[in-house]
Order: structure tokens, then C-alpha cells, then sequence
């Protein structure tokens, strides 16, 4: 993985907008072209690796579905572990489980009991920060079990919706910010 930040990318240019979707007034950040791109997807994931080398990071956790797709690659860029967060009824074996508020109501997200034993330091990744929900959900889950956040990752984040506020005080980097 070769990118970094003056490799060319303009990576905010691979990131389309669906307005009107999933519903009337919404304005959808679709990152599929990124994904497209061999390029894109190579500097997106040197860049989340290059912010969070020096973080000794022991796990990345990341939401399904999204942040399954960078989360697992960033994982394996860092020499460290992969935590899948599932929707519930997904996860065979003991979970835990934290809700999180949407926009249209609740979900939750569940991870093995075991996931984050033994004091492990953990990067907390998904595509898309906007409210930062999902990701306090994941933090929540990591300290509950007896890890440690050592920061938040995201590709896409939308500052209008100041989810850096819930996330507070942990560090949150992103690559590409829309107000």
C-alpha cells in the first residue's frame, strides 16, 4: 500500500451523492465509486492506517455492514485483530449488546462477551460518521468489556450532524469531511 496523502487521490471526488435517499430530504453519501477504485480504495486504506500506526493497536472493531469493507483491510494494515459488530442474532455464542439511536427509531449492535478481554486497545472504525451513535455504541461495547478506545476512524464524515460531540474525549480522525 503505497498511497498517502499527496498520492493524487482526491478521494472526496469518488464519494457520490443520492439525494432522496433512503427517503425524501435526505442527501446520501454513496462511497461505491470509491470502492470501484482500486486507487481510492488502496489510499483510503493507507491513509486510516497511516493515522492510527502508532496507536498500538491490539483489535479494530468495526459496524456491519459498511465498516466490515475498510475495517477488516485497515485490521490486517495494522498487524492486529478484527471484532465484528453485528446486527442482533447474528453472532453465535455469548454477546453483548448496545442500542444506539437513529434518525426512524433504535437499533443495537452486538459483539462476542469475549471480544475485548484483557485490557486490548482498540480502533473503532465505520464508514460514516454523522451522529456518532453507532460508533459511542462501539465504544461503549469496548469499554463494557474491559478494553481500552484508543481512537475513531471513519472514511466519510458530515459535520452538520457534530457526532464528534458524542464521541467526546476520544480521538476521532476522518478522511473526507462534508459540512
Amino acid at each position: 500500500m503505497g498511497a498517502n496523502a499527496d498520492d493524487g487521490v482526491d478521494l472526496r471526488s469518488f464519494v457520490r451523492d443520492i439525494p432522496d435517499f433512503p427517503r425524501a430530504g435526505i442527501l446520501f453519501r454513496d462511497i461505491t465509486p470509491l470502492l470501484l477504485s482500486p486507487y481510492a480504495l488502496d489510499a483510503a486504506v493507507a491513509r486510516l492506517t497511516r493515522f492510527a500506526r502508532d496507536l498500538e493497536i491490539d483489535l479494530v472493531v468495526a459496524a456491519e455492514a459498511r465498516g466490515f469493507i475498510l475495517g477488516g483491510a485497515l485490521a490486517r494494515a495494522l498487524g492486529a485483530g478484527f471484532v465484528p459488530a453485528r446486527k442482533p442474532g447474528k453472532l453465535p455464542r455469548d454477546t453483548v449488546s448496545a442500542e444506539y439511536t437513529l434518525e426512524y427509531g433504535l437499533d443495537a449492535l452486538e459483539v462476542h462477551a469475549d471480544a475485548f478481554s484483557g485490557g486490548a486497545r482498540v480502533l473503532i472504525h465505520d464508514d460514516l460518521l454523522a451522529t456518532g451513535g453507532t460508533a459511542h455504541a462501539l465504544a461503549e461495547l469496548v469499554t463494557r468489556l474491559g478494553g481500552e478506545v484508543a481512537a475513531c476512524a471513519f472514511l466519510v464524515e458530515l459535520r452538520a450532524f457534530d457526532g464528534r460531540t458524542l464521541l467526546a474525549p476520544n480521538v476521532v480522525h476522518s478522511l473526507i469531511a462534508f459540512d
